[in-house]
């Protein structure tokens, strides 16, 4: 292979990963902090002067400190002491954010426009809440409780949103009740599922020395609601979703296969980027065809392993994106992987950390330290909004060859072809309908607020209503486990506060 040709294959040669975990706010890094110290970590791991050579930079954005929004390509750029001739930091913090930078970078190096490319997020939403209780104690104040975070599109959503489905938390269990009953699982078996893949990344976090959380939790203690494990919104607990109460950053450093080489980096050290597939679905959640499956997370996890001509069985390391147990449960079922084998190399949103948007960035850093101990292929899948942005990639020991790079990665024809027909949202309609899925809110006490039913019409349309704390018995029925909510008969009827969901009597 000529220098032509290496100058033009994509190459990982360097990761960093940096937990801070000061006691005090004043003490703690800040989102930008993180950044440039995970960007030297991954710059000492590639070694020589690879970090200095940067001349495409992907930086993941962040929440935890808004003044820095829209300024980190020149701070970033700053504080490394960097001029990249490309740059750019992703218009909002979502999970697939690292994987679409990542490969973004492979393609300008294959089209022979960048030879260095560094890609790099931090959050510090642990320093941020801990500065603003010092200062409000300072001033004999309390602090105001940190907001739901931002929704990736908020403007199109005011449906789900008067009735109480504000963040990824209230709206994820949509999906995981409507897949339990798609499945033909019980209440028990689905959460028997989430607890043996959450004890899983538990443990491969405990082995991880860039993961947050360390300790090891049984299945048991994950599926067992407690003081520590306090009810989210059904059937979800603490243990069972993102943790984004962290300091973490991340980087990962792209070169091409001419400069690894001309730098003396050793081939083992080198991990090659494969092809990979994205997609998306609609972004507002009430307007997906079906609760219990996605046609563009099919789509993006079939299509690499087509692109890279390699079936599920071929994948020695896995990670699946975790934010919430629906995620992975529908797509090892896409892949055909069993749900007792380790499905992160991280450790999950919950045990790895949940920086927001760059979860992934520690995912590939995980991933490319997996790959240079065994195995050949590491796939990584990504997952951004709510069930919303699907990105799949495939990092791999063997070599790759010029040419595979640039890459057109965006297969949203082939999903809208696979879809199907969305069926019309009527909030307006008052009548008998039949649950389709639901949630129950619970408030940081571990109490039901409120329940939430998507059902469906007689004619097929879509509806929803709320269940207020004080029906008991509906509530009880959505989350005893005593009978599966999802299929059985209800009315929808208005009240002051829009419209309510009651049950129909036994046997109608």
């Amino acid at each position: 292979m000529d220098r032509a040709e290496a100058g033009r294959i994509p190459v990982i040669v360097g990761v960093g990963q940096v937990n801070d975990r000061a006691e005090t706010g004043h003490a703690g890094l800040d989102s930008l902090e993180l950044m440039l110290a995970a960007a030297r970590a991954a710059g000492t791991d590639a070694g020589g002067d690879v970090l200095a050579r940067v001349d495409w930079l992907g930086i993941v954005s962040q929440i935890s400190f808004p003044a820095y929004g829209g300024q980190l390509v020149r701070l970033v750029s700053d504080g490394l002491g960097i001029r990249p001739e490309q740059a750019r930091e992703t218009p909002l913090p979502t999970g697939d954010s690292p994987l679409l930078l990542l490969h973004e970078a492979a393609n300008a190096i294959g089209q022979g426009q960048a030879q260095v490319a560094l890609i790099t997020g931090g959050e510090a939403l642990r320093t941020a809440s801990r500065r603003a209780a010092e200062a409000a104690a300072a001033a004999g104040g309390a602090p105001a409780r940190r907001g739901p975070l931002p929704a990736s599109q908020p403007a199109v959503l005011e449906t789900r949103h008067r009735y109480g489905l504000k963040t990824p938390s209230d709206v994820y269990p949509l999906f995981e009740n409507a897949a339990r009953a798609a499945y033909g699982q019980t209440l028990a078996e689905a959460q028997a599922e989430t607890g043996r893949i959450w004890q899983a990344f538990s443990r491969v976090a405990a082995a991880n020395e860039a993961a947050w959380l360390r300790k090891p939790h049984t299945a048991a203690e994950i599926m067992t609601p407690s003081p520590q494990n306090r009810p989210i919104a059904f059937p979800y607990s603490k243990l069972m979703v993102a943790n984004a109460a962290v300091n973490q950053g991340a980087a990962i450093i792209v070169t091409s296969l001419a400069v690894a080489q001309a730098a003396g980096i050793p081939p083992d050290r080198l991990v090659f980027i494969g092809p990979g597939a994205a997609a998306h679905e609609d972004d507002n959640p009430l307007l997906r065809p079906h609760f219990d499956r996605s046609a563009s997370m099919k789509i993006s996890l079939e299509q690499t392993l087509a692109l890279n001509r390699i079936a599920a069985d071929d994948i020695d390391h896995v990670e699946l994106y975790s934010c919430f147990p629906c995620v992975p449960k529908m797509a090892r079922r896409i892949l055909g992987l069993p749900d007792d084998r380790p499905l992160s190399v991280f450790g999950g949103l919950t045990f790895g950390g949940g920086p927001i948007g760059n979860y992934m960035t520690h995912a590939v850093a995980s991933m490319v330290a997996a790959l240079r101990r065994s195995g050949r292929h590491g796939l990584l899948f990504a997952n951004g909004g709510f069930a919303t942005h699907n990105h799949t990639i495939l990092l791999t020991r063997s070599p790759q060859s010029a040419g595979i790079f640039p890459q057109a990665f965006d297969f949203q024809a082939e999903a809208d072809r696979e879809r199907g027909t969305v069926p019309v949202l009527d909030e307006t309609y008052t009548g008998p309908a039949i649950i389709e899925t639901y949630t129950v809110i619970h408030d940081r006490d571990g109490q039901p607020e409120f329940g939430v039913i998507i059902g469906r019409t007689p004619d097929g349309r879509r509806t929803i209503g709320r269940v207020p704390a004080t029906d008991g018995i509906t509530l009880h029925l959505l989350t005893s486990g005593e009978r599966e909510p999802v299929g059985l008969a209800g009315f929808v009827s208005e009240d002051a506060d829009g419209n309510r969901w009651q049950m129909a009597p036994p046997g109608v």
